[in-house]
């Protein structure tokens, strides 16, 4: 398996000071074929680990699987140029369960995903908008807004390979009622660390994930949004901004979307009843 980091030597230049040579630590980006049935449906570019978690919150998101039972197997082979010899564990297998229909044709990735991009290879805006097996709006789910202010800082104490690098995004998960972070995973990403986050979900048969809150490092663009309410959750939470398209669709699915959750304070974007405390002044 590839390892999570690497290092790297660096000429440290500080303004008044003389220059010298160092080791970096660096994470590592590598790129991921996702087969189905030996059949290639996309390529991201992800840090190594969870690569089943991934593969799995990423066939959620497609709108391929939504149940634990769907998804049968998934093993590492041979890439390109090997000869089906050497494993590079860049490559994924997936088995679907008997009956569970393949992705269709027009599922798979024009182009590969870049570790930025979410959405990169879909053919058209109407594609962008998978339809949920799950009903985001009907989440009765409430929190208080004492409690949402933690998150960030419990999301960044477990982030352990940032603390190395600097160079990964976080996504969390907690549970609304009680506060407890259920899992963290991290990579270069951001939409690759919430697949993570939901194929861990999948594999553990906890979908859809009624009564949590999905915490992310950066910002809430319109793709983690869609992730979240193709795995039933009813609030997404960052500590950057939300895009117009992201509060678009949140608007619209009925997730409770926040942005700038920093300090003691928030942005809430849409359906800010379930957040306790958050009523508004005339």
């Amino acid at each position: 398996m590839g390892r999570i980091t690497t290092r790297r030597t660096v000429v440290k230049i500080t303004v008044g000071g003389q220059a010298r040579h160092r080791q970096d630590t660096l994470a590592v980006e590598e790129p991921l074929e996702l087969r189905v049935s030996g059949e290639p449906l996309a390529v991201t570019m992800r840090t190594p680990g969870h690569d089943v978690e991934l593969a799995a919150g990423f066939l959620v998101s497609e709108g391929i699987v939504a149940r634990g039972e769907q998804f049968h197997t998934a093993i590492h082979c041979g890439g390109p140029g090997t000869g089906g010899g050497e494993n590079t564990y860049n490559v994924l297998d997936i088995a679907l369960a008997p009956g569970v229909a393949p992705p269709p044709p027009e599922a798979a990735r024009a182009f590969y995903t870049t570790s930025s991009c979410g959405l990169c290879g879909k053919r058209s805006i109407e594609a962008v908008r998978t339809v949920s097996s799950f009903d985001v709006a009907a989440d009765a789910t409430r929190i208080g807004a004492e409690r949402l202010v933690t998150f960030p800082d419990r999301l960044r104490e477990q982030q352990a390979v940032f603390d190395k690098t600097g160079g990964l995004h976080a996504a969390g998960l907690f549970d609304a009622a009680t506060g407890e972070l259920l899992v963290v995973r991290e990579d270069v990403g951001r939409h690759n660390a919430v697949d993570k986050v939901v194929g861990w979900a999948l594999l553990n048969n906890h979908l859809p994930l009624t009564g949590t809150v999905l915490q992310v490092s950066g910002r809430a663009s319109f793709e983690l949004v869609q992730k979240a309410v193709m795995a039933g959750i009813p609030m997404l939470t960052a500590v950057s901004a939300a895009s117009s398209l992201a509060v678009d669709l949140a608007e619209e699915a009925g997730l409770t979307l926040i942005g700038f959750l920093r300090g003691d304070s928030m942005n809430v974007y849409s359906h800010p009843q379930r957040v306790d405390g958050g009523a508004t002044a005339p």
